[in-house]
């Protein structure tokens, strides 16, 4: 073999060993991607750490009001007779306590609910954002639906047949 075909395996081998070294990191940017995304259209919602809540007797959810004073959206679990409904309660800036079902006209087949971040809640599936003061007021579309609820006593009071109401959504 000639001192230059020698030189042309070794520049060869190089070439290979590069290209084993750049595949890895590579390989593994592409995974953390694909994880991120994955995470945030499906597990970022907050029906994954939603907590679930009973009624009394007189069919009625009570939640403390003061729970609500920090602004973040709070994400609840009710067991219906036909499976599980989830919805969340927010205090929006304008001081409305707001209540809707994590789920929306447009998007609910998908089950994915939604995210808050700062003071809008986000739709986990189309990425759409709403203003938490317009929760209640807006609906339709890919608004989150509007979950009536009473505040009296201290308490933000939701009616178990109002939460029946919406179980088309899951």
């Amino acid at each position: 073999m000639s001192d230059r075909q020698t030189k042309r395996d070794q520049f060869k081998n190089e070439e290979k060993k590069s290209a084993g070294k750049l595949l890895l990191p590579g390989v593994l940017a592409l995974l953390a991607i694909v994880t991120g995304a994955a995470w945030l259209l499906l597990g970022s919602g907050g029906t994954a750490g939603a907590r679930t809540v009973t009624a009394a007797e007189d069919g009625v959810i009570r939640l403390a009001a003061s729970d609500f004073d920090g602004g973040r959206a709070q994400f609840f679990r009710y067991e219906s007779r036909r499976g599980p409904i989830t919805f969340f309660v927010v205090r929006s800036q304008d001081g409305v306590i707001r209540a809707a079902f994590d789920a929306c006209d447009v998007c609910y087949k998908e089950k994915k609910g939604y995210r808050q971040e700062g003071d809008a809640m986000i739709c986990n599936n189309c990425g759409q954002s709403f203003p938490s003061n317009m929760v209640n007021i807006v609906k339709g579309g890919c608004n989150p639906s509007p979950l009536s609820r009473q505040l009296a006593g201290g308490q933000v009071l939701i009616q178990v047949a109002a939460l029946e109401q919406g179980a088309r959504y899951f």
